[in-house]
């Protein structure tokens, strides 16, 4: 495979471009992920908080995880949001029944979640590291198309993604893999219907009540806070086979929707498992943390999805006398949003290869991308 190393003309224009950085009003520390809202367009700052917003824009929404949503009428560089928890004392601790309410949104979810085909321009990031340094980056533009906006079960166990899911590339901005920096390699397997029910909410929803209903589980959800409508809700699960679920989530009450959701699967407590590398070496593989991010918001009266984030740490790998320890990333922001129609993308990625090893359709569109300043100096290695 090629490394594609950035282009100066898009570098250049990145660097001329007018950039936004939304910080926490307390302590002046960036907020990575905070969602922006623009009339035609959707973005999320980058690790440093920043994202490429034009000067001109005005009458936009800046929101994050933990803080106040804000409503900016004029541009300014830099915007500052206030955390939403309020001292401890203040809080009144309030028992949520969250199996209840996973139940009942996930038995509506085609009432009241957009379900007809639509189409999506994308950004794709996905990222890994071995012992805490960055090894491999990937960032490409992209169209996504679905045909209901959810994982329907039987075409994916029966191999059929294309009438789930398709994938078009456009620009594949950033690609580089250091190897050498990596003594276990990726293994390129074949696209299994686990890793594309990762893309849709209700596949995470079914699982979330599948270890809800586990045998002896255990589980509790507590309002945190409640504005304007929506409630930020925490919740716990534990099941009897070591897996501890934590995460929160926000809950629109008069639509009855999950607007926000993030789950964090600790498996430290899972037994140690034999695996091969894909050079043959046998090795211990202990799990970690995996956690999945769905964020989705209202527009023209529909719920359709802004983020979705599949994130993997602390995964150890035992090799004679070395020990590696694994965190990974894959992200998908939806920049845009427009109904379509049933017959999808020509051409579409082949999902029964590497994504890397599709075939660009270049698009010249304006680009969303905004690199990290670690995410600059990776590509800048020689």
């Amino acid at each position: 495979m090629k490394h594609i190393s950035y282009l100066f003309v898009f570098l250049s224009a990145v660097l001329s471009a007018q950039k936004i950085q939304i910080v926490d009003s307390e302590n002046g520390q960036p907020i990575a992920n905070a969602r922006i809202l623009l009339p035609n367009q959707l973005l999320y700052t980058n690790e440093d908080g920043f994202a490429p917003v034009d000067e001109s824009s005005k009458d936009f929404e800046v929101s994050a995880s933990g803080f106040k949503k804000e409503k900016i009428k004029n541009f300014s560089s830099v915007i500052k949001l206030q955390p939403a928890f309020k001292d401890i004392e203040e809080v009144k601790i309030v028992s949520v029944d969250i199996k209840k309410l996973f139940e009942d949104v996930f038995k509506n979810y085609h009432k009241r979640y957009y379900d007809e085909p639509s189409i999506y321009d994308v950004v794709m990031k996905q990222k890994a590291f071995d012992n805490n340094k960055l090894h491999f980056m990937s960032i490409s533009e992209a169209k996504l198309w679905s045909k209901t906006n959810s994982y329907n079960y039987k075409d994916g166990y029966n191999k059929k993604y294309d009438d789930i899911l398709q994938l078009q590339l456009n620009n594949v901005k950033y690609l580089k893999i250091n190897k050498s920096d990596s003594v276990f390699s990726a293994k390129v397997e074949e696209f299994k219907h686990e890793y594309m029910g990762n893309y849709f909410f209700n596949y995470e929803l079914n699982r979330t009540l599948t270890n809800i209903r586990s045998h002896q589980a255990k589980y509790s959800g507590t309002l945190v806070s409640e504005e304007d409508g929506e409630q930020l809700i925490s919740f716990k699960i534990k099941t009897i086979r070591g897996t501890k679920i934590e995460g929160n989530l926000k809950y629109n009450t008069a639509d009855k929707v999950i607007t926000f959701f993030v789950a964090n699967y600790a498996m430290d407590d899972l037994p140690i498992e034999k695996k091969v590398s894909t050079d043959g070496r046998s090795f211990d593989y202990k799990y970690g943390n995996a956690i999945l991010t769905f964020d989705f918001y209202k527009k023209d009266g529909l719920y359709v999805p802004a983020l979705n984030k599949f994130e993997t740490d602390n995964y150890t790998m035992f090799y004679k006398d070395e020990t590696h320890v694994k965190k990974a990333m894959r992200e998908i922001v939806y920049n845009t949003f427009a109904k379509s129609d049933k017959k999808g993308l020509d051409p579409k990625v082949d999902f029964a290869k590497s994504i890397w090893e599709n075939i660009p359709v270049k698009d010249d569109k304006e680009s969303t991308v905004l690199l990290s300043k670690e995410e600059q100096e990776f590509i800048n290695q020689k």
